[in-house]
């Protein structure tokens, strides 16, 4: 089974990811890791590789040649990415949606070492409507999609209002109800 999870920042794309790999007892990968390292190695923050990204494609190329590879090469297998949708298109895709506000609050708390500190929710959420827009104007420019498009999804669950086993718990149901199908 091949699970592709995209969504809002601080939807709980990894969250859930990670959860369902482990209880599906299947693989898990997440994209935003891997720009996260790629980020690191060119000595620069991930939203500087995504302003970087409007400019020149290496940025996502790589990123999406390597989920690409994952998809043709596993069976079995989660993986959270913006993008999996589109370069896994056989897989069972899951959208996570979240207000905006919650979102922020969530990454706000999480603190992730390798992204900028803020000291306020507000700097969160200026910080995540520039990462959608940065990603919408580079997947539109280099493969002319959106991904927020909730059409492109078998899948759409709004976080908001649940906590982190509620999440997993409800995204786990789905999927099993989904397989009986």
């Amino acid at each position: 089974m091949q699970i592709t999870i995209s969504g809002l920042p601080g939807a709980g794309k990894n969250t859930v990811a990670e959860y369902l790999a482990k209880k599906l007892k299947l693989r898990h990968y997440s994209i935003g890791d891997f720009r996260r390292k790629m980020a690191r190695e060119l000595g620069m923050k991930i939203s500087d590789l995504n302003k970087l990204g409007e400019k020149k494609a290496f940025t996502d190329k790589r990123a999406d040649e390597y989920q690409r590879k994952i998809g043709k090469k596993e069976k079995n297998f989660v993986i959270d990415s913006r993008l999996g949708w589109y370069f896994i298109p056989n897989s069972l895709k899951i959208f996570l949606n979240v207000k905006p506000a919650i979102g922020a609050k969530r990454i706000f708390r999480h603190k992730r070492k390798t992204e900028k500190k803020y000291r306020t929710i507000k700097q969160v959420i200026e910080a995540n409507k520039e990462r959608v827009k940065s990603d919408i104007k580079r997947y539109k420019k280099y493969y002319r999609i959106n991904p927020h498009k909730l059409e492109n999804y078998d899948i759409i669950i709004d976080t908001s209002n649940l906590n982190i086993r509620q999440m997993n718990n409800l995204v786990e149901k789905v999927i099993k109800k989904m397989l009986r199908k």
